[in-house]
């Protein structure tokens, strides 16, 4: 499973947040180069990494399954490592932060132009929701068919609840075909 979005919207957090393992990420500092380059506006000046190749996370499952979370880099200037990261992957929650919706558009057209199964996680920062998912589907253009949740990138409770919603977006997806 691929956890995509923008630029600073959670997806390290997620990750780390339902991992059974300590996740493997590959943060770096953020640096003056990346100025004109990467949009951080709206970004919280805590913000001092950035996620640079990928984030690693595993859970696992009755049966002795293991299920493989990818996080992937926010920044368009990585979009090329995303097709390395998507293979063979069941589909993918993009997680959206509802104060900077631009910066989760690339993420949706990548799921949307391959056919991948994605899930959009409305993520709630603050624990509060502040803005209807119906709102949200509708400034994103997301098709009715696509599951949308409010979610915390911070709860695991959370962020199960966004995985599950994947997998059976991604079972429908597989008996329509």
């Amino acid at each position: 499973m691929v956890v995509a979005g923008g630029f600073a919207v959670g997806k390290t957090t997620f990750i780390g947040s339902i991992s059974d393992i300590e996740p493997l990420n590959t943060e770096a500092a953020m640096t003056e180069h990346s100025v004109g380059v990467d949009d951080a506006g709206g970004v919280s000046d805590r913000k001092t990494t950035t996620t640079v190749a990928m984030d690693f996370g595993r859970i696992e499952l009755p049966g002795s399954l293991w299920l493989y979370l990818f996080g992937t880099p926010g920044q368009d200037r990585f979009l090329f490592m995303w097709d390395d990261l998507v293979r063979g992957a069941i589909g993918a929650v993009v997680l959206v932060d509802t104060d900077r919706l631009e910066q989760c558009f690339p993420a949706v057209d990548y799921f949307e132009s391959r056919g991948i199964p994605f899930v959009v996680g409305v993520n709630c920062f603050d624990g509060v929701a502040k803005h209807r998912l119906e709102d949200v589907r509708e400034a994103l253009q997301i098709p009715a068919h696509v599951p949308m949740l409010y979610t915390d990138a911070r709860s695991r409770a959370a962020t199960k609840q966004s995985l599950i919603a994947l997998v059976q977006h991604a079972m429908q997806q597989l008996r329509a075909a």
